[in-house]
């Protein structure tokens, strides 16, 4: 197989088409937009025919002509593929280091009480965490491979579904003697109300208002409570007696198990639109310390009976 010579044409031409400008594909390419065009015009030069539509108006944006939108996608193809061969070639070099992106609350609630396991099993293996609420860029920030909580659609990530899960409110033992009757739904909303911020704006989350709503209780969303912008901090606080969480049950797993909250209202269950999945780059799975994730993250999650 014959290896193009244009390389370096082609990363200007398809950069250009993605940004729509020459000016915009040079600062990502670090070169002059001079020398951006002057690449795109040997590349005309080779095809024999214009890549996009000249224009006097040099704020206009690039317009592809017909045979350059037909050849984009498998030019495009061709650079992600080239960008797949050249990370799982750097990772000959570092296959012991395992970089896992996750939120700060599912890393502190559910995976760090289990990591040690891991750990045991691979030992040569150094994980390495990085928690953020931010759905990072698995190219840019060197990611191998990460958990996320939503309805399994990211561009560019292949999405293996590990657990579903139920909202229910929880308390602690405590507040639970003290006041028996709130252990039903109209007992709950005297009580103050610490909400889970974390992903509200997500339209399919599970809030107090939403799950009151479902079980035709008085929306609540004026009344006096607790709202904390992070689901573990949200799950201690009602650890420590500050009121009622609606607490996920994948994140409270451990609380419940160990006696620190109890479940309240146990005869409604909601299941939850969003579940967790484990995400990688696509071909990424072959990879050993990857796929040494993967089996003992479905391992871990069939352990919770939520799969």
């Amino acid at each position: 197989m014959k290896i193009p010579v244009h390389l370096n044409a082609l990363r200007a031409f398809e950069a250009s088409a993605r940004h729509q400008s020459f000016s915009l594909a040079a600062e990502e390419l670090n070169v002059t937009p001079a020398a951006v065009g002057q690449l795109v015009r040997s590349l005309e030069e080779v095809v024999g025919f214009p890549l996009f539509h000249r224009s006097n108006n040099r704020r206009a944006a690039l317009l592809l002509t017909e045979p350059a939108q037909r050849a984009l996608p498998d030019i495009r193809a061709g650079f992600q593929s080239l960008n797949l061969g050249m990370t799982l070639l750097r990772e000959g070099a570092t296959n012991g280091i395992l970089n896992v992106t996750i939120s700060p609350a599912f890393a502190a609630k559910w995976l760090l009480p289990r990591i040690e396991d891991f750990q045991q099993r691979w030992p040569d293996i150094d994980v390495r965490l990085e928690t953020s609420l931010k759905l990072l860029d698995f190219t840019a920030q060197g990611m191998d491979v990460g958990i996320r909580y939503g309805l399994g659609r990211w561009e560019g990530l292949q999405a293996e579904l590990l657990m579903s899960e139920e909202v229910f409110p929880v308390c602690a033992p405590s507040l639970m003697a003290v006041n028996p009757a709130i252990n039903c739904l109209t007992g709950v909303t005297e009580q103050t109300l610490i909400h889970d911020l974390s992903m509200e704006q997500h339209k399919d989350f599970i809030t107090w208002d939403r799950w009151l709503r479902r079980f035709s209780v008085q929306a609540i969303a004026r009344k006096p409570g607790l709202r904390i912008n992070s689901s573990a901090a949200v799950l201690q606080a009602a650890v420590e007696g500050h009121g009622i969480a609606l607490a996920r049950s994948i994140m409270v797993d451990e609380d419940l198990k160990s006696g620190r909250l109890v479940r309240l209202c146990p005869e409604v269950s909601l299941a939850s639109p969003l579940a967790y999945y484990l995400v990688h780059r696509p071909g990424c799975d072959s990879l050993p310390k990857i796929a040494y994730f993967r089996e003992w993250m479905i391992e871990q999650a069939r352990a919770c009976n939520n799969i």
